[in-house]
């Protein structure tokens, strides 16, 4: 009776330890399949593509315009047209599998475990319904300043290397 009662109590408090090492084990491609699925990672790569293509639109005819570049008629309609492409052709099911093993690189099995109850909660499906959007709307405000700063960095660099010709480098101090 002594010796089950002490394998009893050996086992129920070695059951967190054994279950922490379990947890703190690095994730499994198993893991990260049932992550990827449950997040709705495919689907959501697509929309988010959409919504950069929408974006990337936009940035380069702004881009275009303030070169002062002659914009043909059908620019949109091309530029939708290369972006619908260049999504749909986009190696989808490749990209996802090349993502595996850094998953399992950065995450743990109780990592994954948790980012799966999250995401698959109704706030965590919430999150991922409503992530694309967000980034959409959040591209939109954002590309103005984004138009404006890569003007600014190509203007910068231009002057940087029309001055690379006519003045010497910075000498590098070397270490002692």
């Amino acid at each position: 009776m002594r010796a089950v009662l002490i394998a009893t109590l050996c086992l129920a408090l070695s059951a967190p330890l054994m279950a922490q090492t379990s947890d703190n084990e690095p994730a499994t491609r198993d893991d990260v399949i049932l992550y990827l699925r449950t997040m709705h990672s495919h689907d959501m790569l697509q929309r988010t593509l959409e919504v950069q293509s929408q974006s990337m639109q936009r940035l380069f005819k702004d881009q275009t315009l303030r070169n002062k570049t002659a914009v043909p008629p059908d620019f949109d309609a091309r530029m939708k047209r290369m972006m619908e492409d260049y999504v749909k052709n986009m190696p989808m099911d490749e990209i996802t599998q090349a993502m595996i093993p850094t998953y399992q690189k950065h995450f743990t099995r109780g990592d994954m475990q948790a980012m799966n109850a999250f995401y698959s909660s109704p706030v965590g499906q919430k999150v991922i319904e409503e992530l694309p959007a967000v980034l959409q709307e959040g591209m939109q405000a954002a590309t103005p300043i984004l138009s404006q700063y890569l003007s600014e960095f190509k203007d910068r660099m231009q002057e940087e290397l029309k001055n690379a010709g006519s003045t010497p480098a910075p000498a590098t101090s070397s270490p002692k």
